[in-house]
């Protein structure tokens, strides 16, 4: 008999840690819906009457837009840079009396260099009975043909600077 009084004990022991438990679980989810409404009530206030966490959410949707279209621009500059490289962005000038049978400074070398020291440069000869203009590819500062004095100072004329530039011959 002690046994069946024993085990009524032990059950009337658990179920009374059962409806504590019950208890328990309700009181926490009663504290957790209080705290959520008091949450939504502090974010309002904190957001001057709109939803603090809403805007927060639209913020970091508008900076990862931002970030996207950042990364769009960085890949644009980027491809104008490497653009840019090849196009002619220095230019040295040197005009000179190519006979001395004429008067003055007619004649010229144009040398038009990228970013790359590659280009062309330009040798107007300019005679009493003719004139003639030479072109000649340039390969990193040199050519595959034989270049004038005038020719190899007008390209180191355009090494030097990224603006025009002219000069005259020494």
């Amino acid at each position: 008999m002690n046994d069946m009084f024993s085990f009524m004990e032990n059950t009337s022991l658990v179920g009374g840690l059962l409806i504590f438990l019950v208890l328990a679980v309700i009181a926490e989810m009663l504290l957790v819906i209080v705290i959520h409404k008091r949450y939504l009530s502090f974010m309002k206030r904190l957001g001057n009457g709109n939803n603090l966490d809403e805007m927060l959410k639209k913020y970091i949707e508008e900076v990862k837009a931002i970030e996207k279209d950042n990364g769009e621009i960085k890949n644009y500059y980027t491809k104008l840079d490497q653009d840019i490289a090849s196009c002619i962005q220095k230019v040295g000038l040197v005009r000179y009396n190519a006979f001395k049978d004429v008067g003055s400074d007619l004649s010229f070398a144009i040398a038009l260099l990228d970013g790359n020291d590659n280009g062309v440069v330009l040798n107007g000869i300019y005679g009493s009975e003719y004139s003639n203009i030479y072109a000649k590819p340039i390969k990193t500062k040199g050519s595959s043909y034989q270049l004038s004095q005038e020719e190899e100072y007008a390209i180191e004329i355009a090494e030097q600077t990224k603006n025009f530039m002219a000069k005259k011959r020494k």
